[in-house]
């Protein structure tokens, strides 16, 4: 797989993608939407494949829109070819990420800015850099989070958190994303990729189908009634059983009945962690 804007590494069942402009700080320009989308569809079917890993090269994860060729010439220009990249655009970062059937999760390693925030929400998990700096800079150019920017910030951000820095366009540090819940967790930037590497692996030793449908479950039920949340609960069990063929009851929870499988419990097996 051979791209102008992205980097592809695969190793022990995790796609690692590396988005690669790093004289532009990673900025997505329309090429790199169209080999991202075309890179997402093709991974989706690599069986080798268990986790994908998205980060930046350089000391960038990515600044957001490249703001000259997707605004100032393309939407000028070709705005034909503008409104389909636009679409692709937020398709990737928003619904593609977020149904992903498989395990996603952003490496901050540097500067994240604008519509990048779109690519960390979007993904499941995501681990930062303590020195990585995030800002909503659009406000500075007269403009507004855009695009699926403004969805993201109600998905994943406190609105006095969200509000405060789209108003403002102040920047804040990986370690302050950490206790608003923006990243999962900041480590020093020497340590993220042993870190998120690490997290990665964890992952991809878990079953597939399982994972698939811990994300179903959790994406789908904050759209949802209680009752609607546990019929397709109800449902999804059952499609796991099957495609599992039975796994998770007779292998699973069957080595937890013979105390093959403690899960944190200390030797405890009278202790379940079921309904």
């Amino acid at each position: 797989m051979n791209f102008e804007t992205l980097k592809v590494d695969i190793s022990d069942h995790i796609a690692r993608i590396t988005l690669n402009r790093p004289d532009k700080k990673n900025a997505m320009n329309p090429r790199l939407h169209v080999e991202m989308t075309e890179l997402l569809e093709t991974l989706r079917y690599e069986d080798d494949v268990k986790v994908l890993v998205i980060t930046g090269s350089g000391n960038a994860f990515c600044a957001g829109m490249d703001l000259k060729e997707f605004f100032h010439e393309l939407k000028v220009k070709n705005p034909k070819e503008f409104r389909r990249v636009f679409r692709m655009a937020g398709e990737w970062r928003g619904r593609t990420l977020r149904q992903y059937p498989k395990p996603t999760i952003a490496m901050v390693n540097g500067y994240c800015f604008g519509g990048a925030f779109s690519i960390v929400e979007g993904c499941d998990l995501a681990v930062a850099a303590q020195e990585a700096t995030f800002g909503l800079s659009e406000v500075n150019f007269r403009g507004f989070p855009g695009g699926p920017v403004s969805k993201s910030l109600a998905n994943i951000m406190h609105p006095r958190d969200a509000l405060l820095y789209a108003m403002t366009g102040r920047t804040f540090s990986g370690s302050e994303a950490e206790k608003m819940k923006f990243v999962n967790f900041a480590v020093p930037l020497a340590d993220l990729e042993r870190e998120t590497m690490a997290l990665a692996r964890e992952i991809a030793a878990k079953d597939a189908t399982a994972l698939r449908a811990c994300k179903d479950g959790y994406r789908y039920s904050l759209e949802m009634s209680w009752d609607a949340s546990i019929s397709y609960t109800a449902a999804k069990e059952d499609e796991v059983y099957m495609a599992q063929k039975g796994g998770w009851i007779e292998s699973g929870i069957g080595d937890f009945v013979e105390g093959k499988y403690k899960p944190g419990l200390q030797g405890n097996e009278e202790v379940g962690g079921g309904r």
